[in-house]
């Protein structure tokens, strides 16, 4: 566990690791230039502790304030900057690296653009015509200095305008993920608030349809049978004495119940609910169930669903049911899509689940009576299915 958290410590860090690994061998080379010249003064020595020390120090500087972080490692670092003077003014020319490595910072600091970054060569080759004029020349060659340079400016750019425009996008891409997850999240509540609203609204109009017909009926034919209750009972008395009155009555009584019948039929077909309505609405009513047991299920619907003819509506909600059963009973699955689509010529009704799904389809009775179903109408049905990826029934019924 240590040694994770060390890792991604270093990972982290790693650009101030590096920093760090440059000072330091920038002041080791330094002190070896003054030892081949001439040994290492207690004075040297303090200088590169002060610079060493304003270098980490700068790294500590954080507050809630940025203005103020600048502020304080511009203040630092003109300590440090100060150090350097003397390390040139003593040391030379060994310490010239120092000097630029001090130049970088300083652009980290104020996040300075490309172009300054690019200026160290000229500044390097001022600076080295004035050291040179006043410690005489060094042992490095311009050939060095150059390469050296040129592998500080390769650091430093690729942290500030490659790896940082990398963090970056990849801070926004965290953002904008984390934004479409809540979308999706708040989308899928939407869906469920409006299942059960469509849910309520289903069950307040069939409530509706069976008051009203409750009413019809009390109208049209409570009456009508009230009627031929009294003239029943009048045919009863006047059966005896005269025959033939009792026979007319009668037959009055069946017309008039004749005609009752064919009413309550008419009524029967005007007022039978419309399949489409109550297909959705088991529908509906099975994915609310599933959702209850810890499965997530939604129903989309595309297309005018109205041009779907009653009997292929039971064959949909037939074959949903047993496909959703399925997915509950084997699949495994935290979410179910039950999806209609009202084409031109074509219905097409699929369930997909993200369960275990199955290396071999297995026809038992289920499918068996799905397949039974869809060919009933001359449509076909067909199974996705591999291992690990979930279990998925597409129906298409022909209109």
């Amino acid at each position: 566990m240590g040694s994770i958290i060390n890792d991604k410590i270093l990972k982290e860090k790693y650009f101030l690791v590096v920093r760090i690994i440059l000072m330091l061998l920038f002041c080791l080379y330094g002190l070896l230039g003054i030892k081949i010249k001439s040994g290492v003064s207690a004075q040297i020595l303090l200088l590169i502790s002060l610079y060493i020390s304003m270098f980490s120090l700068k790294e500590f500087v954080e507050g809630s304030d940025k203005k103020k972080n600048r502020v304080r490692r511009l203040a630092v670092l003109s300590v440090a900057m100060l150090s350097e003077v003397l390390l040139l003014r003593q040391g030379g020319m060994s310490f010239i690296f120092l000097a630029a490595f001090l130049y970088y910072e300083l652009l980290i600091c104020f996040s300075a653009g490309r172009f300054w970054y690019y200026m160290i060569y000229v500044l390097i080759l001022i600076e080295r015509f004035y050291l040179t004029r006043l410690f005489g020349e060094s042992g490095i060659s311009l050939f060095v200095q150059f390469i050296i340079l040129t592998f500080m400016l390769a650091f430093y750019m690729q942290h500030e305008f490659v790896v940082t425009d990398y963090e970056k996008q990849m801070m926004e891409d965290t953002i904008t993920q984390q934004g479409m997850k809540r979308d999706m999240q708040t989308q899928a509540t939407a869906a469920r608030e409006q299942m059960k609203k469509n849910i309520l609204m289903s069950e307040n109009r069939i409530l509706e349809e069976r008051a009203e017909l409750s009413q019809t009926l009390h109208d049209k034919l409570g009456h009508n049978i009230n009627g031929s209750i009294y003239q029943l009972e009048a045919i009863k008395v006047i059966m005896d004495k005269d025959p033939d009155k009792a026979g007319a009555m009668t037959q009055a009584v069946i017309d008039q119940l004749r005609t009752g019948m064919d009413e309550i039929r008419a009524i029967l077909r005007k007022e039978r609910p419309d399949k489409k309505q109550m297909a959705l609405l088991q529908l509906y009513e099975l994915c609310e169930d599933c959702n209850k047991k810890g499965v997530e299920t939604e129903l989309k619907t595309e297309g005018e669903l109205s041009r779907i003819p009653a009997n292929m509506w039971e064959i949909i909600l037939d074959n949903a049911f047993e496909a959703v059963t399925n997915s509950m009973k084997y699949s495994k699955a935290d979410h179910i899509d039950v999806t209609i689509v009202a084409m031109n010529k074509m219905v097409r009704c699929s369930v997909a689940d993200n369960g275990v799904g199955c290396s071999k389809i297995v026809d038992g009775m289920g499918i068996s009576g799905m397949r039974k179903r869809i060919r009933s109408v001359g449509g076909t049905v067909d199974f996705e299915t591999q291992q690990g990826c979930g279990f998925k029934v597409n129906m298409l019924l022909p209109l």
